[in-house]
């Protein structure tokens, strides 16, 4: 059966069959694969069995793959390989999380809308999030098309935004949540970046704007307007018609361009696993390296 993409969601993302990713791909449904996401932004994959090592094989079918130790306070990994991202809300023994877990209060971050690893000097090309166990009810992820959002944006403000240098730290994003206590390690680790506001996508050349709740301040700018102006382009870029909402089942692999998207996590019951792991592509280059 011949792969095929079938569009979801306003403008953007695509939901694809007639691929089986836990056996290896030929090069042209792995070229096929890149073509869709750069015209797609976000894929999901349903029915995809995945053992850790199938995940790991297929995402190293698309490129080369990010270290996410470091990246959370979750401490132990409680998965094998240091290239799987554990975004459930499980311990290494199996056990939810308590809600007064230090763990936990961090991993509340993911429900602000971010870019993956947008805090990192290289950040993240593609995310690849596949759903292990459920909770009853929740959990859904959203996505807001950034290159939507910036074609948008009147004359003036792109003006504005376009020579514009943000920093960024999971330090930023946690204390929009009152998240604020870190360790003097911690702080170091997480210590700020610096990325263009406007990014231009390597193989397309489309602009988008380059949005995380990581984002905390802009260069040169007096801290009180710079939050003032991310938080108005935040709330333009996240409206209805430029996002869209999606609901798991298990064995969904959902895989996004962070180049080109913001997503964010939805609640859920506390008391209930929602075992979920992403692996990661490193990306090309710093935004910083892009001519403003």
């Amino acid at each position: 059966m011949p792969m095929h993409i079938r569009q979801l969601g306003p403008g953007f993302v695509g939901e694809v069959s007639g691929l089986d990713l836990t056996r290896p791909l030929p090069p042209e449904d792995i070229a096929a694969i890149h073509a869709g996401m750069d015209k797609y932004a976000v894929l999901i994959f349903h029915g995809q069995n995945f053992t850790d090592e199938q995940q790991l094989a297929f995402t190293q079918s698309l490129g080369p793959l990010e270290v996410a130790i470091g990246t959370s306070l979750r401490g132990e990994h409680r998965l094998a390989s240091p290239h799987f991202a554990d975004v459930s809300n499980i311990d290494k023994d199996g056990k939810v999380f308590k809600r007064d877990d230090r763990r936990w209060q961090f991993a509340i971050g993911n429900r602000l809308w971010h870019s993956d690893s947008s805090f990192k000097t290289i950040p993240a090309k593609y995310s690849l999030l596949h759903a292990r166990a459920l909770p009853s009810k929740g959990g859904n992820t959203e996505f807001a098309d950034m290159r939507q959002a910036w074609d948008s944006l009147d004359a003036e403000t792109q003006a504005i935004c376009e020579p514009l240098v943000c920093e960024h730290s999971q330090l930023y994003s946690r204390a929009k949540l009152g998240f604020t206590e870190f360790t003097p390690e911690e702080r170091e680790r997480f210590k700020p970046v610096l990325q263009r506001l406007v990014r231009i996508h390597p193989s397309t050349r489309r602009k988008s704007i380059y949005l995380s709740s990581h984002a905390g301040k802009i260069v040169g700018w007096p801290e009180p307007e710079a939050k003032a102006f991310l938080m108005d382009l935040n709330e333009m870029a996240t409206q209805r018609e430029f996002a869209y909402s999606h609901k798991w089942q298990v064995g969904d692999l959902v895989m996004w361009d962070n180049r080109s998207t913001m997503h964010r996590a939805r609640p859920f019951p506390v008391d209930e696993p929602r075992d979920v792991r992403r692996t990661t592509l490193m990306g090309e280059a710093s935004t910083m390296d892009q001519a403003a």
